[in-house]
């Protein structure tokens, strides 16, 4: 008896040992199809002087243009090429009013950001109750949760954007909402999975005492769950930060704008100085929640 066990568990991880190599070769073959279907196609092409060009643009991000609040001219001339002044500005100045424009602009980033998190996360909660497997809904309103969500997840961001943008006209509002049906998909799927690692034991107690479905849900897992759901949002709402800095591209207001606008202006000065705020912002964030995460796991 021992040996035919022993013999099975060998058979058995010979088979998990030739389906991962299954795996791992498809997947090699992917990757091998995508590579070489581009190189095909000529769409692998490194451009003209790559190397002047990143030198170049590194120059110009090596001085991001907020030190000209200290550092600029106070008056900066502009000519014509035959010597006409076309017009003079205030260097310092300019620079100053463009910083206040960027505050702005991320604090509106921030809000949708919040907003956008905060509604995902509400929206979310029902439909990962619905989802996990062993709080056993009815089959059709399980299937029908994890639907919507999969399809909340499948539609990126911008896509959304750009629909709620011809919906509800330019502005937050767009991006709020961008947000919210975008990662409405990914909490609930968190929610649902971890509520599936929970101890059905002390749900079923709960349950034999003739609890209601809200009276078990507050009593026995809610409070099991509440840490993780706390983790889950504040990583999303880390992750939605450094998302909604893009949806000005396409209208929602905030950070977007103002890359858009520099990048099209060609003025990298411009664009180094968003870029680091944009990097400050997360990284203080992510200390922040950080800390939150490691006091309550």
């Amino acid at each position: 008896m021992v040996l035919v066990r022993a013999f099975a568990d060998k058979r058995l991880a010979a088979s998990h040992r030739l389906g991962f190599a299954v795996l791992v070769l498809a997947y090699a073959a992917v990757v091998l199809a995508c590579g070489l279907g581009l190189v095909w196609a000529g769409d692998l092409s490194w451009g003209r002087n790559p190397w002047d060009n990143l030198l170049k643009s590194v120059g110009e991000f090596a001085r991001p243009s907020f030190l000209d609040i200290w550092f600029g001219p106070e008056r900066l001339e502009y000519r014509s090429e035959d010597g006409t002044l076309l017009r003079t500005e205030n260097r310092q100045a300019v620079e100053w009013a463009f910083v206040q424009a960027l505050g702005r602009a991320t604090w509106t980033t921030f809000q949708i950001a919040t907003l956008g998190s905060l509604l995902a996360a509400l929206l979310a909660l029902p439909l990962g109750l619905l989802s996990a497997r062993n709080l056993k809904a009815p089959r059709w309103l399980a299937q029908a949760a994890s639907s919507v969500l999969g399809v909340s997840r499948a539609i990126h961001t911008l896509v959304s954007g750009l629909v709620l943008v011809g919906i509800v006209g330019l502005g937050p509002m767009a991006g709020i909402l961008a947000i919210a049906l975008h990662s409405m998909g990914t909490y609930g799927k968190l929610y649902a999975e971890s509520i599936e690692t929970l101890d059905m034991g002390a749900i079923d107690a709960v349950r034999a005492t003739g609890a209601s479905g809200p009276q078990v849900f507050f009593s026995a897992v809610w409070p099991s769950v509440l840490p993780q759901f706390v983790s889950n949002h504040l990583y999303l709402w880390e992750f939605n930060i450094r998302d909604s800095t893009v949806l000005g591209l396409i209208g929602a207001g905030g950070l977007g704008l103002l890359i858009s606008e520099a990048a099209s202006l060609f003025q990298w000065d411009r664009l180094a100085t968003i870029v680091l705020v944009v990097i400050a912002l997360v990284t203080v964030f992510d200390a922040v929640s950080r800390r939150i995460r490691q006091a309550l796991l």
